[in-house]
């Protein structure tokens, strides 16, 4: 796609998405089911709800497509759009009584839709990540500074080809003190940038004023790059009246919004799975009641969330009494280990209680594998960040269980946290989904270690 086209891939997107909602309204579920109160209600609801689409969904800014192009980010103001569209449908049909059409209606069509915008999402990114990765629709963009930040800056953007920035100089920067206004000006009209990236460590506040004067008048993009070299995914911008402050960590793992959505998948997965599942768990409790002597379920004290107790519910896959000489971590071939809890430890079914933790807010589907507090002063003395962990509730699966498997002593331990610090960096729905999947993909095959 050429840069000149850019201008109209806003408009075509709202087009396909206007496309895709009217496919959603005149699918043959939603025909078939023929809830319309009256014939002549049916293409004014339409209508209406072409309206509100085309009216919200720029409000919401769903359209602009910044660069770097990120697919999360543009589903979440899609989803935040659909939100308000259904509140604003919502308080036509009910509260406005203007329409009636029924609940199935309703809940086919938006499910249709958005099952069809995400696919079109996913399709738009990939297609103008090929086509910029190719050279196509990239934008100049200008890199002022000291070489150091300014070659690092620019590296980066020749990997990342899929950005879409064209970097045409990174010399200038050395001039732009002893030069005028006017001759600074000139020269950077000359470049005709898109973009201007300014990397100094210590920079003239009239210079850095003329900057941001000159992008306004002729609508540069005028960026600061900090010199800081950061591995922490928790910072942010955030202003003081007009002092700009880089907040590197919050506090917190994540921010309400996803501990909600957290939360709230949390308990419809796990009562979902309970209910369904009852069979399952009635089957294991037999056979494990059947083939060795001792309780069917193990309680044992874990550390959970901010570093608090908490008593986590197996199926016992031990003998009873395991940890006479105290606490041991499991190993291949461990004698402790009775026959039926071997199958279960491979399929990870002795986990399973642990959904009703779950259910009292202890634990998280998703997240990592809660210790003992024998085993984390070992760990934390090895490897201090262990407790960055305990910002978040433990899980019943984890990247950690799942990539790398059991830990059979300390190092392994902490070989297999470093897995569970990565997710800790990138915690999403869509992450504790792909997960869950792959830990499936474990207790079918069997290759719980």
């Amino acid at each position: 796609m050429p840069y000149r086209y850019s201008k109209y891939l806003p408009g075509f997107t709202l087009i396909c998405d206007l496309l895709l909602l009217n496919i959603a309204l005149y699918n043959p579920v939603y025909v078939s089911l023929n809830s319309y109160s009256s014939a002549g209600s049916g293409p004014q609801f339409i209508l209406l709800i072409n309206i509100i689409w085309i009216v919200l969904a720029p409000l919401s800014n769903a359209y602009h497509i910044p660069r770097p192009l990120k697919l999360k980010d543009n589903l979440n103001k899609f989803f935040q759009t659909i939100l308000y569209h259904l509140l604003i449908t919502f308080s036509c049909i009910y509260f406005l009584d203007i329409y009636q059409v029924s609940a199935e209606k309703l809940f086919f069509t938006y499910t249709i839709f958005i099952a069809l915008v995400i696919f079109q999402r996913i399709c738009l990114s990939l297609f103008l990540d090929y086509i910029r990765k190719q050279g196509y629709n990239a934008r100049n963009i200008l890199i002022l500074g000291e070489d150091n930040i300014a070659s690092r800056l620019a590296s980066y953007f020749s990997t990342h080809r899929e950005y879409g920035y064209d970097v045409i100089d990174t010399s200038l920067g050395d001039d732009c003190a002893s030069l005028s206004e006017e001759e600074l000006t000139q020269r950077l009209m000359a470049k005709n940038p898109y973009e201007i990236f300014i990397c100094y460590k210590n920079m003239d506040e009239v210079l850095l004023n003329f900057f941001i004067q000159f992008g306004e008048l002729n609508g540069v993009k005028i960026k600061v790059v900090s010199d800081l070299m950061l591995t922490n995914a928790y910072a942010k911008l955030v202003n003081y009246d007009n002092l700009p402050v880089l907040q590197v960590r919050a506090g917190q793992a994540m921010d309400r919004r996803i501990r909600l959505a957290k939360r709230g998948f949390d308990v419809a997965f796990s009562t979902t799975l309970m209910l369904v599942g009852s069979p399952v768990f009635f089957t294991i409790y037999l056979t494990t009641r059947l083939t060795s002597k001792g309780p069917v379920f193990y309680r044992q004290e874990r550390v959970g969330l901010n570093g608090k107790p908490f008593k986590i519910i197996k199926f016992r896959s031990m003998y009873t009494d395991a940890e006479k000489m105290g606490p041991q971590l499991s190993k291949d071939n461990d004698p402790r280990i009775t026959k039926w809890g071997r199958v279960m430890r491979k399929t990870r079914l002795d986990e399973l209680p642990q959904f009703w933790n779950v259910l009292k807010g202890d634990m998280s589907i998703v997240g990592p594998r809660p210790e003992r507090e024998h085993f984390i002063q070992q760990i934390s003395e090895k490897t201090p960040h262990y407790k960055d962990l305990l910002k978040i509730k433990p899980g019943i699966t984890s990247i950690g269980q799942v990539q790398y498997g059991y830990a059979e002593n300390v190092e392994q331990m902490c070989d297999r946290m470093h897995y569970d610090l990565q997710y800790l960096e990138n915690i999403t729905l869509n992450s504790d989904l792909n997960i869950i999947f792959k830990t499936v993909k474990v207790m079918i095959q069997g290759k719980g270690k």
